[in-house]
């Protein structure tokens, strides 16, 4: 269940439109339904109050105003195994020096001119 602090992902009539965190879950007046305080993570920020069972907390669809909405918990994604061996490892040694990376310039020195 997504839980206090958790960023979800909104889905309005099965598209995702935006993401937002949790920032409180409330008991609410009706028994077995939570205001669900939602931080949208939009310019200007946002702050909604959403009430709801936990099923719909838990990603199960319900309707808002008529549309389907759905709540989908945001969970970082591992690093593929092929990265982390480039980063262990370092830089290939075989290839040329100079040829495929980057120029360093110096911020330093271009204040010093």
């Amino acid at each position: 269940m997504a839980q206090e602090k958790d960023v979800v992902l909104i889905h309005f009539e099965n598209q995702p439109i935006g993401f937002a965190r949790i920032e409180s879950i409330q008991p609410d007046q009706k028994p077995e339904w939570f205001q669900v305080k939602l931080l949208l993570l939009q310019v200007p920020l946002q702050s909604v109050t959403w009430i709801l069972r936990p099923a719909y907390i838990n990603g199960e669809p319900f309707t808002m105003g008529g549309k389907q909405m759905r709540l989908e918990k945001v969970v970082c994604p591992e690093e593929e195994p092929a990265e982390s061996a480039a980063l262990e490892t370092g830089p290939d040694p075989d290839k040329k020096k100079g040829t495929a990376a980057g120029k360093v310039i110096s911020l330093t020195d271009l204040k010093r001119k």
